[in-house]
């Protein structure tokens, strides 16, 4: 984490000189003091955190993916007159077991366009959706497949 903040100082700083490395590692330290002391950052979260990247790179893709995919699904709703909105609310399980799956679900539900969280507890939710075929296998996405191999 400490070289990743590092990197990100000297590429937001533009410019490589003695007076910016110095202040960099200064800041780099104070940072890194207080994300271990404050937040309780350790080498085992670190270390967790690292494994994890590809899975978490991974999920962003297919987030990127899907969106993309329901935003040229909507826009063909919203462009053809035939084809009309048949909102509908659906309730599923997702079988995600951690808080923070969940939360990640939900929020990711919410940024793909055409369907909304409208209600989330534990792995129960409610979700509305623009068209039926738009909430269906909702339990068994991609999203939750990705999720559920999170550490």
């Amino acid at each position: 984490m400490s070289v990743i903040c590092f990197l990100l100082w000297l590429v937001l700083n533009g410019r490589i000189t003695w007076e910016i490395v110095l202040f960099g590692i200064g800041i780099d330290a104070v940072l890194m003091a207080f994300l271990w002391k404050i937040l309780g950052w350790s080498a085992e979260k670190e270390s967790l955190f690292l494994r994890s990247l590809p899975i978490f790179l991974e999920y962003l893709g297919n987030l990127l993916w899907e969106t993309v995919k329901a935003a040229l699904s909507v826009l063909g709703v919203a462009l053809n007159p035939s084809l009309h909105p048949e909102p509908v609310l659906v309730e599923f399980r997702s079988g995600l077991n951690r808080e923070y799956q969940n939360v990640i679900l939900a929020n990711s539900i919410t940024l793909t366009p055409g369907t909304i969280t409208v209600f989330q507890e534990h792995d129960r939710f409610v979700v509305h959706a623009l068209r039926r075929e738009y909430a269906q296998g909702l339990s068994d996405s991609s999203f939750v497949r990705i999720l559920k191999r999170f550490p």
